[in-house]
């Protein structure tokens, strides 16, 4: 049972508070500001697409493989877990979460870092996923969504380093602190699992220090973060009156934090820069590459719902190639450029 304002965390973001819309709208008599959102998000076209974009591996075929939408609602679900303990706004977490990777590119993060070198304005999967639902989604429309739910998918991101991913911005509600630890959470968890579907890893491989903190499961270890960030955070709550406000925030204890860290620095050696290397992750690298530069030099192929907003050529590019999900790149690349995709079986269709 999801708690009313008034049962809240001093320190959380209360519904009721919610910013107005940059289109005003009157408010719902059923549903806060927050899960309003929440809706929008998951009846777009940009969240169905996420059920065929790549994690790590690349348009996998096993039915078990995680795609962006299972990370998604993995991430969800973590977060939503972590903000109830925490007396802190479940409806916030939730939007920020269903839409935090909405902008994410076919072909995992290779396809983000082909973009980036490619459009002019350079390419993050956080911003796009802004964009989508502030331009994009509904032919130009947009969702109309409150600002607390689109700075906290702005924010969701975290440079290679530390895991909990400190952040300079004093404005990130405690609620996108939630998302951005749960992010990190999810993914490193259930890469883990497919590398072991993957035969490039089993259990034993990862370190002993490792499964000594976390645990040697994937439940054990998602039981360990996600009970140690609710320990560590505990003044959230408001709970403790001598708490310092000042250092309000979502934490990790030291001991899971470094155990943290050294699991993501395996999975990096193990399995992230390996995986990249591979004929396949090449191949999506020039079909990402091919499909930009057509566009470019083709705008008029470009459907018209982007062209809506008069942009240039490399803007309305990006926009539609990095919506696109792995196996509608492939196949319209090919449709394009016979042959341009290599040897079809590494794709196995």
């Amino acid at each position: 049972m999801r708690l009313r304002d008034d049962q809240l965390s001093r320190y959380a973001i209360k519904s009721r508070d919610a910013s107005e819309r940059s289109k005003p709208e009157q408010r719902s008599t059923v549903r806060t500001e927050f899960q309003r959102d929440r809706d929008r998000i998951i009846h777009s076209n940009a969240f169905r697409r996420l059920k065929h974009k790549t994690q790590v591996f690349i348009a996998p075929t096993g039915d078990h493989y995680v795609t962006r939408m299972t990370h998604t609602l993995e991430v969800s679900q973590i977060s939503r877990t972590i903000a109830r303990a925490l007396n802190l706004n479940e409806d916030l977490v939730e939007a920020i979460a269903l839409g935090h990777d909405l902008g994410h590119t076919p072909f995992g993060h290779l396809g983000e870092e082909e973009l980036n070198k490619l459009h002019p304005e350079g390419y993050l999967h956080a911003e796009q996923s802004v964009r989508i639902v502030e331009y994009l989604e509904k032919n130009g429309d947009g969702l109309n969504l409150t600002w607390e739910v689109k700075h906290g998918m702005r924010s969701h991101s975290k440079p290679k380093g530390d895991i909990m991913g400190k952040t300079n911005d004093e404005d990130l509600s405690l609620e996108a602190q939630i998302v951005r630890i749960s992010d990190a959470i999810a993914y490193l968890n259930h890469d883990i699992g497919d590398a072991m579907r993957a035969g490039i890893l089993n259990e034993l491989d990862l370190p002993s220090e490792c499964r000594n903190v976390l645990g040697s499961r994937h439940s054990q270890r998602i039981d360990t973060l996600v009970t140690d960030i609710i320990t560590s955070s505990w003044a959230v709550t408001g709970q403790d009156s001598h708490s310092n406000s000042d250092i309000i925030k979502i934490t990790m204890s030291p001991q899971v934090t470094e155990a943290s860290n050294q699991l993501r620095d395996f999975m990096f050696q193990n399995v992230y820069l390996p995986e990249g290397q591979t004929e396949v992750h090449k191949n999506s690298r020039r079909i990402v590459k091919f499909l930009y530069n057509r566009f470019v030099d083709n705008p008029d192929e470009i459907p018209a719902e982007y062209h809506v907003r008069k942009e240039s050529p490399s803007r309305m590019a990006t926009d539609y190639v990095s919506g696109m999900t792995d196996y509608f790149a492939i196949r319209l690349a090919e449709q394009m450029e016979p042959g341009i995709i290599g040897d079809s079986r590494l794709w196995k269709i």
